[in-house]
């Protein structure tokens, strides 16, 4: 079933919401339209690692723009363009995808904490707090420049944090599916959807090539709450040093799981409340921008909303089989990965089905309890307990699971994200201009703050 997210709107909402949908389509490998976008996610993630990695001297600083940021930008490319975009139902079906993606990417994660246990005790209260940063970046610098461009009310919702799906239910809750706040959260849910990946992974590459951070701390900065948004930002660090990449990338999934589990709560009783109020305190002499209006510099009007969020939170249409994902995803990442190490081994075919595997566990676990343990903490507690020090196979699964590269499934799985970001260009036309310096702002802030207190934290704590 899909859920009703216009629920409590009023009947010109609902109107809007509530369109002719098409019968749920099953795409199986015997579907050709299906090896259609099996084509593109295998051509254009090898393309884009044929490519490499491209660096931009900027002075004292640099840019790294990994293959990644080639497979995303040509992936939204090929599914948004006009002139034979691609069709949506293969848009939806890349969703379903990257949905598994990236549970496949939190379970070669784990295969880096597992025996990076200590390393995360040592840094038990830096990684801690440093989630300050990660919970609160966003209302410290974002929320005045929104009131700065006057957002009005939308200020709140796009500012209390950078909105991933939880915000949608936390906002709707205290303010109604119709306010101007819950405009404020689908606004920098689009932005970050669409740009998200590819900003972070800018600043993060900026902040690492500087050389005023320790690593460990820029990790933990990664950790923002978004499975792609850290994937980035953790992969330019571990270009600018390889030689962590361990630790790294172990810190940076911690970091993001502590982020999304503490998210719910702190952003229900610290972080919204926080938002609403500094908000009243910086517009006392303001005069508040009327819901329901377009005023001349271009808020979104109240009676698109619902339809917006319907066709965000809207659960695709497209049913594509577990095994068929994980196939999918395993022979584009065995392809990428080959191009990536210039060789092949039978170690990466078993480590792919290790990966497969363990995905395949946790969504059945999440099944099983109907929900109640999100696969996510299942494929990482699994993956890590099997590689942790005290495990009897975690030093032959380590070694192993060496044979594929990180940056390499990284690559497929933000090509798969590109595929699937054509349906939702067109809503960047609906959402104004405002959120573009206000989302870039936000996430960078999340990233740069939490790293600034992680480096404080590390150096006290030594």
């Amino acid at each position: 079933m899909t859920t009703n997210p216009t629920a409590g709107a009023g009947p010109a909402e609902t109107t809007a919401a509530i369109t002719a949908r098409p019968t749920p389509v099953r795409l199986a490998l015997r579907s050709p339209r299906l090896w259609v976008l099996i084509g593109l996610i295998c051509a254009i993630a090898a393309g884009a690692q044929a490519i490499g990695p491209v660096v931009i001297p900027l002075g004292i600083a640099t840019v790294t723009l990994l293959p990644m940021i080639w497979g995303i930008l040509t992936g939204a490319l090929v599914s948004g363009q006009r002139i034979k975009p691609l069709p949506i139902d293969l848009q939806q079906a890349a969703t379903v995808i990257m949905g598994v993606a990236v549970l496949f990417l939190c379970a070669r994660l784990s295969f880096t904490i597992g025996p990076n246990l200590p390393v995360l005790f040592q840094a038990g209260p830096a990684l801690l707090l440093q989630e300050v940063g990660h919970l609160f970046g966003t209302i410290a610098l974002a929320l005045p420049l929104a009131v700065l461009l006057r957002m009005g009310p939308a200020t709140v919702g796009a500012t209390f944090s950078i909105d991933r799906e939880g915000s949608f239910a936390m906002v709707s809750e205290r303010y109604g599916s119709d306010s101007p706040q819950y405009r404020g959260v689908l606004s920098m849910y689009v932005f970050g959807t669409v740009f998200g990946a590819v900003i972070i992974s800018i600043v993060a590459s900026l902040a690492a090539s500087l050389g005023i951070f320790d690593p460990l701390a820029l990790a933990m900065g990664a950790g923002v709450g978004s499975g792609s948004m850290m994937a980035a930002a953790a992969s330019v660090i571990v270009a600018q040093h390889p030689e962590m990449q361990d630790q790294v990338l172990a810190l940076a999934a911690t970091s993001n799981l502590i982020t999304g589990m503490l998210g719910l709560y702190i952003g229900v009783w610290v972080s919204l409340p926080l938002a609403d109020r500094l908000y009243k305190v910086l517009t006392r002499n303001q005069s508040a921008t009327l819901p329901g209006r377009r005023d001349k510099k271009g808020t979104m009007k109240t009676e698109a909303v619902a339809a917006v969020a319907a066709q965000v939170l809207e659960k695709p249409q497209v049913r594509v089989p577990l095994w068929v994902s994980l196939s999918i995803i395993g022979a584009a990442g065995l392809i990428v990965s080959m191009i990536a190490a210039k060789t092949f081994a039978w170690q990466m075919i078993v480590v792919y089905a290790i990966l497969a595997a363990l995905v395949a566990l946790g969504m059945g676990v999440s099944r099983l309890t109907r929900g109640k343990l999100p696969a996510i903490i299942t494929v990482t507690t699994v993956g890590l307990l099997l590689t942790s020090p005290i495990s009897p196979v975690g030093s032959a699964l380590v070694e192993m699971s060496a044979s594929v590269d990180f940056l390499a499934l990284i690559t497929v799985m933000l090509t798969i994200a590109g595929l699937s970001l054509g349906k939702d260009l067109p809503m960047l036309r609906s959402i104004g201009w405002k959120i573009i310096p206000v989302g870039a702002v936000a996430i960078t802030a999340s990233f740069l703050l939490s790293a600034v207190v992680a480096e404080f934290a590390l150096g006290f704590w030594g």
